[in-house]
């Protein structure tokens, strides 16, 4: 017989989720990879971003169903799943759920123990709360991108995984479920205010301190952490490739300095890559770390090291030490990486590489149970589940097989 796999952390656990773009999917998909039941609300019409549903991790482990909110029946049948649910998020402008019929205080009058979870860029109030935006603007008015960058150069664009994701879907998630242990044990729901520009902001708290204490510059590419020391940094290799560097104790630098071949005792050649005749540092005393005033000097040396070799070449010397060196992988190579490869950080389901459900619990494991769900496909299995006959009429389409397992169901 097969062993049964144990259930997520968060099984037993209904989300609805009104279906949006960006961290409320998110979201949504980290709460169903630890288990939760979630049922996506979408549109009809389909996605906002066009993107092929087949390919769109952030809907996997999802049921869908299609509901058109503006319709007259639309938002009982809304109320209807969120009286049967513990969790509801959203992520719409401030007040259109409410116009819609699904708001909050609707909700919550229907199931009082709901957590209401509200993802927007803004938040739900303040002078820019209805404003249009997208990541790079929260970023940039929560002081964050000013801080990333070459500080001869404009800010660097953190993709969108700094502001949606980190300071966005990460702290809605942290939001509901602490919501949620407080309406496990008292009965009383709330609304959680997930606001990117807040979980950002969040996000800058060390930072702030050393700001404070004097201890960091107002002012990108000149301190510790973002760039500015020349021992944390990114270096380009002879065939174009990049190192990442961040040898910050005293105890790693002088390995990596030793590595790099930085100093007339270096063994940089004795190792991996040695063919490439590329040498140790000729040119004079290495500047001293500590000595801010010759960080220019000294991250000129590091960059001349560097790019005596290709980036597999300096892999190879690094690779195994404590110096804390590591290459610049590109998306594809990442999940090729062997370390990443043993760990399974990565997997592969129906021939789409994704990441695999994070973080990894020992007793309650996150697991793959359901592809990316196309719009609708789950009807008539989510009125049969959620006992909401009204959800499918008769000649709704469901899925050939209801509850049928995901053939590439893993754990982490």
């Amino acid at each position: 017989m097969e062993q049964q796999r144990p259930p997520g952390p968060l099984a037993g656990v209904r989300v609805v989720e009104l279906a949006g773009i960006g961290p409320g999917p998110f979201a949504a998909m980290l709460l169903g990879d630890l288990g939760a039941d979630v049922v996506r609300v979408d549109r009809p019409g389909g996605p906002a971003l066009g993107i092929d549903p087949a390919h769109d991790v952030t809907n996997r482990n999802k049921r869908s169903v299609v509901v058109d909110l503006k319709s007259a029946d639309g938002p009982a049948l809304v109320l209807d799943l969120a009286a049967r649910a513990d969790v509801l998020l959203e992520g719409w402008r401030p007040g259109v759920a409410e116009r819609l019929g699904v708001g909050p205080d609707t909700c919550l009058a229907r199931n009082p123990a709901l957590v209401y979870g509200r993802m927007t860029g803004w938040g739900q109030d303040g002078p820019l709360a209805s404003a249009a935006g997208h990541d790079i603007g929260y970023l940039a008015t929560a002081g964050t991108l000013g801080m990333i960058g070459p500080p001869d150069g404009p800010p660097a664009i953190p993709a969108n995984l700094l502001g949606d994701y980190a300071g966005g879907a990460l702290y809605l998630v942290v939001g509901v479920l602490a919501a949620l242990h407080h309406a496990r044990s008292s009965g009383q729901g709330q609304v959680v205010d997930a606001a990117i520009v807040d979980g950002v902001a969040h996000l800058g708290a060390m930072i702030w301190g050393m700001l404070g204490a004097g201890v960091w510059q107002d002012r990108r590419g000149v301190n510790l952490l973002d760039g500015g020391a020349p021992f944390y940094g990114v270096y380009e290799t002879a065939d174009g490739g990049y190192m990442a560097v961040g040898a910050l104790e005293p105890r790693f630098y002088e390995e990596f300095t030793r590595l790099l071949g930085l100093d007339a005792g270096s063994d940089a050649d004795s190792g991996a890559g040695a063919d490439s005749g590329a040498g140790t540092d000729s040119g004079g005393d290495v500047p001293d770390r500590d000595d801010i005033a010759r960080w220019g000097e000294l991250r000129d040396r590091v960059a001349a090291r560097f790019k005596a070799r290709t980036r597999d070449e300096w892999t190879a010397v690094f690779e195994g030490g404590d110096a804390c060196v590591a290459p610049v992988l590109s998306l594809r190579e990442a999940a090729r990486h062997p370390h990443l490869a043993a760990r399974g950080t990565f997997t592969e389901v129906a021939g789409e590489t994704q990441p695999a459900p994070a973080p990894r619990l020992s007793a309650t494991p996150g697991t793959l149970r359901r592809p990316p769900a196309s719009p609708g496909l789950h009807t008539a299995e989510v009125a049969r589940d959620w006992d909401l006959p009204g959800l499918a009429p008769a000649g709704s389409n469901g899925p050939a097989d209801p509850g049928a397992p995901h053939p590439a169901d893993s754990d982490t």
